[in-house]
């Protein structure tokens, strides 16, 4: 661990002096790691970053709740429920396979075009519909994972004590499958708070799009890393969380294997 530790520490202290030594090393810095303009456009692109926690926020809970609908529609068994099981198939491929940035401009830009009073015009909207659809997913394909994953025992156990098809995916199936994946769905959501940066594409006035605005008018980057602070701020905090959650699930099942 001591040759790993000073191995480590080498290698980083070898790449800052080759950074650092480098010919264009003051214009980088100047450029990029501007203390004044790091204090100026800071406050500006931190507010600007509540929206990102706000698509961030009322995403989460959607997906939730859509990709379990389309985890279950997969999951149902017999050839009378095939048709929503293909649908479901179709909409997990279709949706994975499309940058999100597609589905953001095509939607942000398309619907409002349409000229329906109906449809709203609003970019937030459509930008939070766009993360919906793409996250769903892949969430449901994690959620199908944890179902999956439930030994066919627990149902045929549950059946025989009288409980419906329902009533079992209700009550055994599901809350185990939930538990299951809660550690996969948390790197989800690390990806869905970065990918809320997207939105700005639309002209939503986030964090990323701060920092542009700042940029252009400086001619300076440094608000870039203050966008970047921002969203460090909360992807790391919860990828210790999902470690956590991890390291609690395997020291879980030691222990119910030994006991």
């Amino acid at each position: 661990m001591a040759i790993a530790l000073g191995s480590t520490a080498v290698f980083f202290v070898v790449v800052a002096v080759a950074i650092t030594h480098a010919p264009g090393w003051p214009e980088v810095r100047r450029q990029f790691f501007d203390w004044g303009e790091f204090k100026a456009t800071f406050p500006e692109v931190a507010r600007a970053f509540l929206l990102n926690v706000k698509i961030f926020c009322i995403a989460e809970v959607l997906i939730l709740v859509f990709a379990l609908v389309l985890a279950v529609l997969r999951s149902l068994p017999g050839p009378v429920f095939f048709p929503l099981r293909a649908l479901a198939i179709v909409y997990a491929d279709l949706f994975r396979g499309i940058p999100t940035i597609l589905v953001i401009a095509m939607l942000g830009f398309g619907a409002p075009a349409l000229g329906l009073s109906y449809i709203p015009k609003s970019v937030i909207f459509w930008g939070i519909v766009s993360l919906v659809l793409i996250y769903s997913a892949y969430v449901s394909e994690v959620y199908r994972a944890g179902i999956d994953s439930i030994h066919p025992s627990q149902e045929a156990a549950a059946r025989s004590l009288g409980l419906s098809r329902g009533q079992t995916l209700r009550r055994v199936i599901l809350p185990q499958a939930v538990r299951r994946v809660i550690p996969p769905l948390l790197n989800d959501f690390i990806g869905l708070q970065k990918d809320t940066a997207l939105v700005g594409t639309l002209g939503a006035i986030e964090a990323f799009q701060q920092s542009q605005i700042d940029t252009n008018a400086t001619f300076n980057f440094t608000a870039y890393l203050s966008a970047a602070v921002l969203f460090v701020a909360i992807t790391i905090p919860l990828a210790r969380f999902t470690d956590w959650l991890v390291l609690r699930d395997r020291r879980r099942r030691v222990a119910g294997g030994t006991t």
